[in-house]
């Protein structure tokens, strides 16, 4: 139902950029974003919510005009998220404009209100996408100052990472827009999520609440787990009552939000009374009544006044089938049974389980392994869209995890408490989303369980070696060996040298030449047919492709090389990223066969060789962002440690965007010894073995950790030398990169270091015996 507007009612809504939000409703949507819509259609519905205003679409679009970033943004962000961010939040607002949100901010209170200053995006709280937690808010805002601040802030998320990956999986390609609902601050005393269907079973004579005390941040958020009561939508009655773990609770005292721990007693205690329960449902179905489908609410009680904060379409519900509850105390005495949650993802999925603590060890997990983490916030959807299924510590069925990974077809259990404590990296489980149970799994179980997702899972490939918690990948030069190489006990392929196959498709002429004689799409698409058949027979595991790298004196054998500096030492000369801010045009030839390539296989990721500097790379990333490659924020980004700079600029690497480093022995052993690695009358000198250069490594992985990236050495030294890879595993090296040839004796070299260095932890920690025992 929708009701017609009356400017003469509300004078502020003829302004250009502030509307009142009881002046609008779902038919404006494309201008004031869904949230907005549907919280305008409530409160002229008469539900109860807090009074508020919104401003337009328009007013971020005309505030980028004013400051002179539009026209740059329609083609993407800035060189750097951080700085595209960072400009939007000092955009200069017309004085017309601001006038207009100060004078309806006076229509809420006095300058000392407090507020929520909320994102509302054209598409957000769609029927089809739900955006939950994409865009950032702003809770208990006062002051005209910080007002104009948190607006810019909620502008400013439409860059974030987060958001950047969100649009690019939803197929969103238009000129990105937002609006700003500032609503009325609601002191909640209890708050949370309804559902008025179960989005876990897909029922929808069921409405589903869940509560906590406090503000409702910690429910959407996963920090706490919620109460969660289950009621019959026919005649309101309580179903089930499932009694959570808060421990804390976020109120506001004074006018400032504060963290208070909740006392031990209290913890176990009812949030909701049965009438609040009751009122909440019969309110919910009322608000379903009035959409004709079902709804996701959130409210909040300030004491006995029950307010509405937002309502949108559920996403995510499937047809509902009828299945069996769990019987959990069936389950638990399985030894079969390893975690057991909340189920908030319906479906089933099997793969071996990846640990993170953090967002920063995101890059850990592999395409198709199943998350496993204490909670995820919006700033990990990258993270999950790579996994299989995901299990969370905490969180109930409206957290973000259970959220978004609904909306991504993905098996979901949260509210475990202990799976991160439970699963080990690699462990080889079944994630069931309706059950809300984790199971061991086997090899066959493996075989035929098909995930949710249309990729191939590293884990489906047969492991006939011993299985190791750091990644055994190979070295590639040519598509030939790839389906063989692809069929043995690797990981993936952690380096693709481009150089044999950019022959092969240059032909004999210089890069130059070939441009100049319009033959650049033959070179793309031989290029990418080649790659692409690396890249398929791998599947889903990575294949880390090394851009161009050839030196000037191999560049100069082709024709038209004559082009080419003469150097006296090219090893250490015009190569790797200082060539491509150069020749621009060499780098580009990677990027268009790598996106060609991306179209059909998203497992084909880049790497750049030879970095010296910062602003080397910087201006090379620039390049990357500035080409259409740039936009896919799926795509990893590797430099090659090659050069011991490297382990000062990492921290600074990390910062633009970089996802992985990759140490090259033999370059850096050259480097850091001072010895051409192929000088036949130095090779004595050359040793990686070298302490000079084992503690030049040590400090690449260690700040390349502390930084958030994945580390990886591509070298042959660790599978003939045991002690390297032993050295590198107490390092806590990501993955080694090998000959195929050198693969099993690798893999081998590292499961026994891996074991000496779990049981030597195991003694470290074993109780001493009692010699008076028998």
């Amino acid at each position: 139902m929708k009701t017609s507007r009356s400017a003469a009612t509300h004078p502020v809504a003829t302004h250009r950029w502030v509307v009142p939000i009881d002046a609008v409703g779902p038919g404006d949507a494309p201008t004031i974003g869904g949230k907005a819509a549907n919280l305008g259609e409530l409160m002229r519905s008469k539900f109860p919510v807090p009074p508020a205003f919104v401003i337009n679409t328009a007013g971020y679009l005309d505030a980028m005009e004013a400051s002179g970033f539009r026209e740059l943004l329609k083609t993407g962000p800035l060189p750097h998220v951080d700085s595209t961010k960072d400009a939007i939040c000092s955009a200069v607002l017309p004085d017309a404009m601001r006038a207009e949100i100060i004078d309806a901010y006076r229509v809420l209170g006095p300058s000392t209100t407090r507020v929520a200053v909320r994102s509302s995006a054209p598409a957000e709280d769609a029927a089809d996408t739900s955006y939950a937690g994409i865009h950032d808010s702003f809770t208990n805002v006062s002051g005209d100052r910080n007002l104009i601040h948190a607006v810019r802030k909620c502008w400013a998320s439409l860059w974030s990472d987060r958001a950047l990956t969100y649009r690019s999986l939803q197929g969103v390609t238009e000129e990105p827009s937002l609006a700003v609902v500032v609503q009325h601050m609601v002191d909640a005393e209890q708050s949370g999520v309804v559902f008025t269907a179960d989005p876990r079973t897909g029922a929808r004579d069921r409405i589903v609440i869940e509560a906590a005390t406090g503000l409702g941040e910690v429910v959407v958020g996963g920090q706490v787990e919620p109460d969660t009561y289950v009621v019959s939508k026919p005649d309101f009655s309580v179903l089930d009552v499932h009694i959570g773990s808060q421990s804390f609770a976020i109120a506001l005292s004074e006018g400032t939000e504060r963290s208070s721990e909740i006392p031990l007693l209290q913890r176990e205690q009812q949030i909701l009374t049965e009438d609040q329960i009751h009122r909440l449902a019969v309110l919910a179905a009322a608000v379903e009544d009035h959409y004709q489908r079902p709804q996701d609410l959130e409210f909040a009680y300030s004491g006995q006044q029950l307010w509405l904060v937002q309502t949108r379409p559920i996403t995510t519900l499937g047809q509902h089938t009828e299945a069996k509850p769990p019987d959990t105390q069936a389950d638990m005495s399985s030894a079969q049974i390893l975690a057991h949650g909340l189920g908030a993802g319906p479906g089933t999925a099997t793969g071996r389980a990846r640990v993170l603590r953090s967002v920063a060890d995101g890059r850990n997990l592999l395409d198709g392994e199943i998350l496993v983490a204490p909670m995820t916030r919006p700033d990990w959807l990258p993270v999950l869209r790579r996994a299989a299924a995901i299990v969370t510590d905490g969180g109930g069925i409206t957290c973000h995890a259970a959220i978004v990974g609904r909306e991504l077809g993905r098996p979901v259990v949260v509210g475990t408490r202990t799976a991160t404590s439970d699963l080990t990296d690699g462990m080889l489980i079944t994630v069931d989303g309706t059950a809300g149970t984790v199971r061991a799994a086997d090899t066959a179980a493996a075989a035929t369980t098909s995930a949710p997702t249309t990729q191939i899972a590293p884990s489906a490939v047969p492991h006939r070696g011993p299985t190791t918690a750091t990644s055994v990948y190979v070295n590639l030069a040519t598509p030939e060996a790839a389906e063989r190489v692809a069929a043995t006990d690797v990981d993936g392929v952690g380096l693709l040298r481009a150089e044999f196959l950019i022959m092969d498709a240059l032909e004999g002429l210089h890069p130059r030449t070939m441009i100049a004689r319009g033959l650049h799409e033959k070179y793309v698409t031989a290029m990418s047919s080649a790659l692409s058949r690396i890249a398929a027979a791998f599947g889903a595991r990575p294949v880390v492709y090394r851009a161009i790298d050839l030196r000037t004196n191999e560049f100069a054998n082709l024709e038209g090389g004559e082009v080419e500096p003469h150097e006296d030492n090219p090893m250490i000369g015009y190569r790797g990223c200082f060539r491509y801010i150069r020749e621009p045009e060499l780098f580009a030839l990677d990027l268009d066969v790598i996106t060609e390539t991306r179209k059909r296989h998203p497992n084909v990721h880049l790497m750049i060789p030879f970095v010296r500097t910062g602003w080397e790379l910087s201006k090379c990333l620039a390049q990357l962002d500035a080409h259409p490659l740039g936009a896919d924020r799926r795509m990893l980004r590797w430099v090659m440690a090659e050069i011991p700079s490297v382990a000062y600029w990492i921290p600074r690497y990390a910062a633009m965007g970089i996802d992985g480093i990759s140490i090259g022995t033999n370059d850096l052993t050259q480097l850091v010894l001072g010895v051409d690695r192929d000088s036949e009358i130095c090779k004595d000198l050359f040793d990686t073995m070298d302490p000079a250069v084992l503690e030049t490594i040590d400090t690449i992985i260690e700040r390349a950790t502390a930084a958030g990236l994945t580390t990886s050495l591509c070298g042959q030294a660790v599978s003939t030398d045991p002690a390297l890879a032993e050295h590198l595993v107490r390092q806590g090296i990501t993955s080694v990169s090998v000959t195929p040839d050198a693969a099993d004796a690798t893999r081998r070299a590292i499961a026994v270091a891996e074991r000496r260095i779990l049981l030597g932890q195991a003694r470290a920690h074993e109780i001493p015996a009692d010699k008076n025992r028998p």
